[in-house]
């Protein structure tokens, strides 16, 4: 067997089957470009859904983490280290916002969301006491814990695992009528992903997330945006949220964060919704640790630049443009915004897993999902020489 082949037999006899990878086994990485263990080199147009929007191997953010790691790594939040109030004080002011609570993975920060939102409904809002209500939108995803999944409408994310979390209301994405209906006097909180990107990127219509502003202001209900693949430079702005001059009152937080380096995530919003917390009520060893908040504090200051999210716009611009001759054929449909698109292929042509394979042939790493549709979401480090050179063996595979 190839070095490939072995790695991957191996991988399979030794770890559990909760995900199904394309067959390439990676090695080393930088920029936009990583290399596997026979010395192939790959276009990464996925950047870790997200996590590397930076690119791999980022120098900026290795000094960062190397620099810290000759430091002090782990305090746990017993104790106060001297990276964590920048941190809190720099990412509040990203998301224009008061405060911080920092945790580790994505799904960990929608929990701390989720946990927010009821405690500050039973004790600001005066919701009766286990009655809390959280609306949210059919297609979501935002993790895998079982009370995550307990409002996915994906059987691949929710069989066999019940019995499931109470307390949440699944609406239409895209349809106030459905949200304004499903709304009462115990609902706390609407959580929504700007842009669904497990879904297939799904933009929402012109007017919906205003629209969704409009309603949780009158009904005093906090409109939580998970901006944990969307956000942080990905669409073109810092957050997909500006594109239609929404401002929530949390924002989720994950991915991009920790710079594909280490796993750092928050929920950033006001001082009246993140204090309702008391000492004991929530935390995490590992959240806001000094290296994670090293490593986000250099991701931040690249942010407060505005280079990537210009770059995302201006190449997003382009990889749209031309993704969009595509339509017609072997493409049904593109969406997204900035350096994010999902594609749905035509099903004659092949499945999206199909395609993906069959771009991996070409050096093109993307990923499939529901079916049919690819996800494009290169590094936001890409040049516009490899963004054409990655189209064009995408064409070259959907034209046949």
């Amino acid at each position: 067997m190839s070095t490939t082949e072995t790695a991957i037999a191996s991988a399979e006899a030794h770890s559990a089957h909760n995900y199904h990878p394309l067959p390439v086994v990676v090695a080393t990485a930088d920029g936009a470009w990583m290399t596997d263990v026979e010395g192939r080199r790959y276009l990464d147009m996925l950047a870790g859904y997200s996590a590397l929007n930076f690119g791999h191997g980022n120098r900026r953010l290795i000094d960062a983490a190397k620099a810290q790691l000759e430091r002090v790594t782990l305090t746990s939040r017993a104790f106060y280290h001297d990276r964590f109030a920048d941190f809190c004080t720099q990412l509040a002011a990203l998301c224009g916002m008061e405060s911080v609570l920092p945790m580790n993975t994505g799904a960990e920060a929608v929990e701390t969301a989720v946990k927010t939102a009821r405690k500050w409904g039973y004790r600001v809002k005066g919701v009766p006491d286990g009655m809390a209500k959280i609306i949210v939108a059919a297609n979501n995803f935002h993790g895998r814990t079982t009370t995550i999944i307990s409002f996915s409408t994906d059987p691949e994310a929710r069989e066999d695992f019940g019995p499931y979390t109470p307390g949440f209301e699944i609406v239409p994405y895209g349809d106030l009528t459905a949200l304004r209906e499903a709304m009462t006097e115990n609902t706390v909180a609407v959580l929504m992903e700007p842009i669904q990107g497990e879904a297939g990127v799904l933009v929402p219509p012109p007017g919906y997330l205003p629209g969704v502003r409009a309603l949780t202001r009158e009904r005093n209900v906090l409109f939580i945006a998970d901006e944990i693949q969307s956000g942080l430079g990905r669409t073109g702005r810092t957050f997909a949220c500006e594109h239609e001059g929404v401002v929530p009152d949390m924002y989720v937080l994950g991915k991009a964060l920790g710079g594909g380096v280490v796993p750092v995530s928050a929920v950033v919003s006001s001082q009246k919704v993140l204090g309702v917390y008391r000492p004991g009520e929530h935390g995490s060893t590992f959240g806001g640790n000094p290296l994670a908040c090293a490593v986000a504090l250099e991701v931040i200051a690249m942010l407060r630049t505005g280079e990537f999210q210009q770059r995302a716009a201006e190449l997003g611009e382009h990889l749209h443009r031309e993704l969009g001759l595509l339509v017609g054929g072997a493409v049904e449909e593109v969406r997204g915004r900035g350096l994010w698109a999902g594609v749905d292929i035509a099903p004659a042509l092949g499945t999206g897993r199909e395609i993906s394979e069959k771009l991996m042939d070409r050096g093109v790493l993307v990923k499939d999902t529901h079916g049919s549709t690819i996800r494009i979401a290169p590094p936001l480090v890409i040049s516009k020489e490899d963004l054409d050179w990655g189209l064009e063996q995408i064409r070259a595979v959907l034209r046949g």
